[in-house]
């Protein structure tokens, strides 16, 4: 085991994975660079220019080049410097990477990992602090997963590698540097479509991903120093979603607060709130929350801490809950 922060355990996975000869990674500045956020710093050095790839400013050519080398047996990593520049590549992923499958009645695949860097938190406003994974979630043929320690960073991005089909793989820009853990050396995965009960409670189910699980966990410490236990669900996956785990949680414990900092309408929560109506509506003691970001753009810096949810917000509603 070593202490590492997100940035250093996704190099790390990155590491492992170019041990594999059809592993390569392709983006904006990533080799000499070493990528904006430095994820991929030292490894062309290490691995070659031919497996650790400067391409063009051009997302839908850098996604549309890893499609076709997914396609012919390799193995292609993409990094897009933040989430809101993906939008050109959106076609590409939609129309392409997410079809093959069906299109070529299961005889082509597209093993192909797209990594994300997402979120506000860094003051960085609009295009670099977004939040619109849920416009991902809606496409059949992608899975689309979010790391929220190092350690589980760096498990998914490699069950991402080994996984069959296209992944979008989301990572929180303001847990880079910001959060430590101890990531075991060497290869492992965490489990795509599987969510992790990183907290136990009696009183509330809180269930979040990725960024927001660090106030998530704050709050229930909070709600826990007055005496209500709460349960908190990382999800790490949202598609496919561990319907199963929060259902369980939630049949148990009669509430649930749903948290992420996307905006509201449409987002994750709402589909997890309507899975828990259908399925578990007898067993709620009050109304569903969401704690969410609003619908507006990402505002700049000296408004941003209103935009992401705080733990004052997670906390409120899930006393709403219980006072229901």
């Amino acid at each position: 085991m070593r202490t590492l922060n997100m940035a250093q355990a996704l190099r790390d996975a990155h590491d492992v994975a170019l041990e594999d000869p059809r592993v390569v990674i392709l983006g904006e500045d990533i080799g000499r660079a070493g990528g904006v956020f430095r994820v991929t710093d030292g490894l062309q050095q290490r691995h070659g220019s031919d497996r650790v790839i400067d391409t063009p400013v051009s997302e839908s050519g850098i996604v549309g080049t890893a499609y076709g080398m997914a396609i012919a047996g390799l193995r292609p990593i993409v990094e897009i410097q933040f989430l809101g520049f993906v939008y050109p590549a959106y076609d590409q992923i939609v129309s392409h990477v997410a079809r093959i499958r069906n299109r070529s009645q299961h005889r082509f695949t597209a093993p192909m990992v797209i990594r994300l860097p997402y979120g506000a938190g860094i003051g960085a406003a609009e295009h670099h602090s977004e939040s619109t994974e849920a416009i991902f979630t809606h496409i059949a043929g992608l899975k689309v997963v979010v790391a929220s320690t190092p350690e589980n960073a760096k498990g998914l991005l490699l069950a991402a590698l080994e996984d069959p089909d296209p992944v979008i793989f989301l990572e929180p820009i303001r847990l880079y540097r910001s959060t430590t853990g101890d990531v075991a050396e060497g290869h492992y995965i965490t489990p795509i479509g599987e969510s992790v009960t990183i907290q136990r409670g009696d009183d509330v189910t809180l269930i979040a991903y990725g960024a927001m699980i660090r106030e998530t966990l704050q709050a229930a410490n909070l709600l826990e120093s007055v005496g209500v236990s709460a349960e908190v669900i990382d999800l790490q996956t949202l598609v496919p979603l561990d319907s199963e785990l929060i259902l369980k949680s939630v049949k148990r414990t009669g509430r649930a607060v749903l948290v992420h900092e996307a905006p509201r309408t449409g987002g994750v929560g709402a589909e997890i709130a309507a899975q828990i109506q259908a399925q578990a509506l007898y067993s709620l003691l009050a109304p569903i929350e969401r704690v969410t970001g609003w619908d507006l753009v990402v505002p700049l810096r000296k408004a941003e801490h209103h935009y992401i949810p705080s733990v004052e917000r997670i906390t409120a509603a899930a006393r709403r809950t219980l006072e229901s």
